[in-house]
């Protein structure tokens, strides 16, 4: 997996300065002080306007939130969606239905680019929860496309082979599908992030790596269903990467790596550390000790940052998404019997490279395990690094759309207790620009494929001018309630077996 080794960086906080700030951040003049001779307080650390020379100008309302018609806006134009995924490609088929000119720019070699690299794991939603409307009635009218068992839960290749391959070479998709192209930046022209204007009116342009070279696309309107996979939480603790993290990259995966297939000689007879408490780091130490049936000098260190590890065992018989339920239980047998070390209560600060493995050490500097190899599946973040000329509210504890991050906190919130929600949460101070799939949510992992495929359709009502239809978001859920803050690491992701 190609990990974007520059995440953290790229979601630290601006300097000041790299924001446009000088030496006082704005204050809010009203009508009242706008008509005194001085209405900077003489005590401002710009200074006071003692000789009263400063035009003094009306504070009037933020145009850029203004109501917009969008469905009449740039018409010309097509709206962009930013991956070809699971969410992105349901946007495309309500796009179709809606007879909505768009562009599908994917990043990757082809569609599902990043689920292609977990294609080994399976899902804990049956075919029901996995496939869209918009989708299933456009693949339906295609007499050589064969529906799945909607009761049978397949694996992540499954649902591309199945489903997301045959979708996206539908005729009225599949020309607007551009494959090896990398967005690098989303603005409106001729406006920075600054600059008001006619922001509202602008189209969006954004600059895109190709194999042809940098090019650059205009749109009416743009859906970012681009996901979090690239983008995986770092080891170290506080969100920030551990010494040596880099130096150790060759010891060190992310997310679901396929111990049985391509990955097996990696693991087998190895000392593995999984680190992480939610569903992916339960399937991964699961399937090591599979392995370790078969190669029994692998050796299984399973690390988790809370002290308690009662949540760790899930649901069980209350979760309604039964594959789901079971992986606790069978996680709490292997701990039970021996067959896993439970390390709890670590929070790393360094991971030392040594002759002979890795040297794992918490934040008090004490060495807590000695391992050839780390599995990290501690969730994931949202790579907000293209979209710094766009005016975006995000939820200060999750990164989600502002409006979405009290609806989805993961303290809060089970993956089934989510409400219904649209196009009108997911509107941003951009008007036209949305966040939808995984990237909505930020850093909550309590995300399913099915709560995005209706983000998506209720977003493409909006954009068609069907506000009515927009606005009616329905939304049903198996409910749960064991998620918690690293629980999902892409979508659907967690396996049964």
């Amino acid at each position: 997996m190609n990990r974007n080794e520059s995440s953290t960086d790229d979601l630290a906080t601006p300097k000041p300065e790299e924001q446009g700030l000088g030496c006082c951040t704005p204050k809010a003049i009203s009508l009242d002080d706008s008509k005194k001779k001085n209405p900077l307080p003489t005590n401002s650390c710009c200074g006071g306007n003692t000789d009263a020379k400063l035009p003094i100008t009306k504070i009037v309302a933020d145009e850029t939130l203004a109501p917009v018609d969008l469905s009449q806006l740039n018409r010309e134009l097509p709206v962009v969606v930013i991956g070809a995924g699971p969410v992105g490609l349901a946007a495309a088929a309500n796009l179709v239905e809606r007879k909505q000119n768009f562009i599908v720019l994917e990043s990757g070699k082809r569609v599902a680019a990043s689920m292609w690299q977990w294609r080994h794991v399976r899902l804990f939603t049956p075919w029901s929860f996995l496939m869209h409307p918009a989708g299933l009635r456009l693949l339906r009218s295609d007499r050589n496309w064969q529906e799945p068992d909607a009761d049978r839960v397949p694996l992540a290749g499954d649902l591309i082979d199945h489903f997301l391959d045959p979708l996206s070479k539908h005729s009225d998709i599949t020309p607007q599908i551009k494959l090896n192209h990398k967005v690098v930046s989303v603005s409106r022209e001729g406006h920075d992030l600054m600059k008001d204007g006619q922001r509202n009116e602008a189209p969006f342009l954004l600059v895109v790596e190709t194999p042809q070279g940098p090019q650059r696309f205009k749109a009416r309107a743009v859906i970012d269903a681009s996901g979090t996979w690239t983008t995986p939480n770092p080891l170290g603790a506080g969100g920030v990467l551990a010494d040596g993290e880099r130096r150790s990259r060759d010891k060190i995966q992310y997310g679901m790596p396929d111990i049985f297939g391509t990955d097996r000689e990696r693991y087998a007879g190895k000392r593995v550390l999984v680190v992480g408490s939610g569903h992916s780091a339960t399937g991964n130490v699961l399937g090591l000790v599979e392995l370790a049936t078969t190669t029994p000098d692998t050796s299984i260190t399973w690390a988790i940052r809370r002290s308690d590890p009662t949540k760790l065992w899930g649901g069980g018989d209350a979760d309604e998404i039964a594959e789901r339920g079971a992986l606790g239980s069978r996680v709490k047998n292997a701990v039970d019997d021996g067959k896993v070390t439970l390390l709890t209560g670590l929070s790393i600060a360094a991971v030392n490279p040594k002759d002979n493995g890795l040297e794992i050490v918490d934040v008090d500097g004490q060495t807590r395990a000695k391992v050839d190899e780390v599995i990290v599946a501690s969730g994931a973040r949202p790579d907000l690094s293209m979209l710094r000329e766009l005016r975006l509210e995000f939820d200060p504890a999750t990164e989600a759309t502002k409006a979405l991050g009290p609806l989805i906190d993961p303290n809060h919130h089970s993956c089934g207790s989510v409400l219904p929600h649209g196009a009108a949460e997911l509107q941003q101070p951009e008007r036209g620009f949305y966040l939808a799939g995984m990237k909505s949510y930020g850093r909550a992992p309590t995300f399913l494929l099915m709560t995005g495929y209706e983000q998506v359709r209720s977003i493409v009502a909006e954009l068609a001018g069907d506000h009515e239809a927009a606005r009616n978001v329905e939304l049903q859920l198996p409910s749960t309630g064991v998620c918690s803050t690293d629980f999902a690491f892409a979508e659907s992701v967690t396996p049964s077996a």
